[in-house]
């Protein structure tokens, strides 16, 4: 059993780290502005890599995934590593600062404040004497499938690094300004998609008769999708199935040979999960066949469920008081998905929510995560980073 140093070895630890990162917190903000300003899609993140990389001079950098890396600071030996995300996303920002991105990409979910706060930590832990080393893992294609973490946790750099918890954190605009969420067990559902292709027989659309129209096959098999979740999973479990594209026809007198739709499912619970993979497939399979037409599915397996650790968010809550900063008491929980989850097939994991909203998860913020105005305050930049070098003293306590 796994026990806490006592509370001033911890405290006094964190102490430490928080007076050297307040000094490095205003070169923190000059860099996310910096990265805020050049951001990379998902799988071309180089160019942010090598700003990091020459941010973070005498840290011999280690690539992973492509375009990744990650760097060590601290004894040799268990270390705790944390985690930060490189990619932007394809949007056209909406904000009216002068550091606004100067591309058709965006950092519209916070990388740029998470990057900002782990370069910011390790800049101050180089100045402290660590008891377990500190892996700085900077990763890429979050945004996408298949994920950065996936290839992270594959390439065996972890384990090499003989890492004993992993750490996140990420801005959260629905959590009040400066709150921190934690909460063990699940709080980021599981994330898998569907495609769905109808075929039928083209036609005029002067004689449907003699044609068989997967239009409004696929509208029905859209409607049922809705009654899957409500008619076949418990409702104390969350769960959502959202179509977000749908695909068929190209003039308006011509009823396509095909058309197709496309979808996410979320999950909980693993069972849930499964139950709904069938489901899914039973139900466009059988409802194109009732109509004479035929249905393809395929079902893409993503990121699992995201569940904090216990033993960590014991370690973590009290340090984060220490520090001032108010836990959630209800911690945040919601269907979105980060593939942060990979990372317990190693370690155990913590993934804490940072707030940017206002007094009820609104206020300036209220637009939410991958909005083209979303921009969250500079002050999130420390609230990150000392949510991190809790996480950090909290995950050496069980690395140690």
């Amino acid at each position: 059993m796994v026990t806490p140093w006592p509370s001033a070895d911890a405290e006094r630890l964190l102490a430490e780290l928080v007076d050297h990162l307040d000094q490095q917190i205003p070169h923190a903000q000059g860099l996310r502005r910096e990265l805020h300003r050049h951001p990379d899609l998902s799988g071309a993140e180089r160019p942010t890599a090598e700003r990091l990389r020459h941010a973070l001079p005498n840290l011999r950098a280690h690539r992973v995934a492509d375009t990744g890396f990650l760097v060590r600071v601290g004894p040799p030996g268990p270390s705790v590593a944390i985690r930060a995300e490189l990619d932007g996303l394809p949007l056209v920002e909406r904000t009216d600062v002068p550091w606004a991105s100067t591309s058709d990409a965006m950092h519209a979910c916070g990388h740029d404040v998470h990057m900002a706060a782990l370069w910011a930590l390790l800049q101050a832990a180089r100045h402290v004497d660590l008891p377990v080393g500190l892996v700085g893992l900077f990763q890429p294609r979050e945004e996408v499938q298949p994920s950065g973490a996936e290839d992270v946790v594959g390439s065996q750099l972890l384990l090499e690094h003989q890492v004993r918890a992993v750490i996140g954190g990420h801005v959260q605009p629905r959590v009040p300004s400066g709150v921190i969420s934690t909460g063990s067990g699940a709080i980021n559902a599981a994330a898998d998609q569907f495609d769905i292709t109808v075929h039928g027989q083209p036609g005029h659309g002067a004689y449907p008769h003699v044609a068989l129209d997967p239009i409004p096959i696929l509208a029905s098999i859209v409607l049922g999708l809705q009654e899957l979740v409500g008619r076949t999973v418990d409702p104390i479990h969350p769960a959502v199935i959202s179509v977000g594209r749908i695909e068929a026809g190209t003039a308006h007198n011509i009823i396509p040979e095909s058309g197709s739709l496309h979808g996410v499912i979320r999950t909980m619970h693993e069972a849930d999960r499964t139950h709904l993979h069938a489901a899914i497939r039973r139900l466009a399979e059988h409802t194109a066949a009732a109509r004479g037409a035929h249905a393809d599915v395929g079902i893409i397996v993503g990121d699992p469920v995201l569940n904090n650790d216990r033993r960590l968010v014991q370690f973590v809550d009290p340090l984060l008081t220490h520090l001032g900063l108010p836990v959630a008491h209800e911690p945040f929980r919601s269907c979105g998905a980060d593939d942060f989850s990979h990372y317990s097939r190693i370690a155990p994991i913590l993934m804490m929510f940072v707030g940017t909203g206002g007094p009820a998860g609104g206020g300036r913020h209220r637009v939410g995560l991958h909005h083209p105005t979303f921009l969250p305050a500079e002050e999130s930049i420390r609230h990150l980073a000392l949510a991190l070098a809790a996480g950090y003293v909290g995950g050496a306590q069980l690395a140690h």
